[in-house]
């Protein structure tokens, strides 16, 4: 059919122009894809196709602080609560350690003392890190909370050291760019169906594909993958 062959053509130049442009979304970076990076939805500016997909991890920032009066006592008794931490998520099949902002690095017993800083009140020290737990496809957003509640109430505190949540959950994605060929799929197809209802005297123009992923929530752990292209139907050229 003459105007489905146009519709394939237009989309194999843009994807061919815009594949060496996506630099953002390489690697295999976990993102934090919620918070302070969170797109908001926009019904007007958000194009229609998306791809669904559940969040790799939920996050939040504990803070681990100690009062201990004596300085080496307090580092001590800090460092020796993050080695529980450390060894407990070890012991987890769905927890982990990480720390960073908008990408999350690994966190274990190397980074104790890079870690450990002053806090505002006098005679106190802390530190900030990532507790995360994997998200199953039946998860509830309850069941994943419970999760990283439940291992920070069972591990060891040293001393005067206390587990501090900040009450702040966010998502976080592995590697967005992978899924870059399924939603320019679904970005295809979509505009194949398009054309074809328009008829053979018009084709259609897609712009944007060079753009990286990007995303809005979709439910509480879930997410909306899309490339914010734009699709314009045009005459068919004779």
């Amino acid at each position: 059919m003459r105007l489905r062959s146009i519709a394939i053509v237009a989309f194999a130049s843009v994807l061919l122009a815009g594949a060496p442009g996506h630099t953002q979304n390489a690697g295999v970076e976990e993102i934090v894809v919620t918070g302070s990076r969170m797109q908001e939805y926009d019904a007007a500016a958000t194009p229609f196709v998306t791809l669904h997909k559940r969040a790799d991890n939920l996050i939040t920032r504990v803070t681990v602080v100690c009062d201990t009066r004596d300085l080496s006592q307090r580092k001590a008794e800090l460092r020796a609560t993050l080695r529980n931490l450390v060894k407990g998520a070890g012991q987890e099949k769905t927890i982990s350690l990480g720390v960073g902002d908008e990408v999350v690095g690994a966190f274990d017993e190397t980074q104790l003392d890079k870690v450990i800083e002053p806090d505002a009140k006098a005679d106190t020290s802390k530190t900030t890190i990532i507790v995360k737990t994997a998200l199953a496809p039946n998860d509830t957003f309850d069941a994943a909370t419970a999760r990283i509640k439940a291992f920070a109430a069972r591990t060891a505190k040293v001393g005067r050291t206390e587990i501090l949540f900040q009450h702040d959950w966010e998502l976080t994605l592995i590697n967005p760019g992978q899924y870059r060929p399924a939603v320019i799929k679904l970005v295809a197809e979509d505009a194949q169906r398009t054309a074809a209802a328009f008829g053979e005297a018009y084709a259609v123009e897609v712009q944007g594909l060079q753009l990286p992923v990007s995303w809005y929530q979709a439910g509480p752990l879930d997410l909306a993958l899309y490339v914010p292209y734009k699709l314009t139907v045009r005459p068919a050229k004779p």
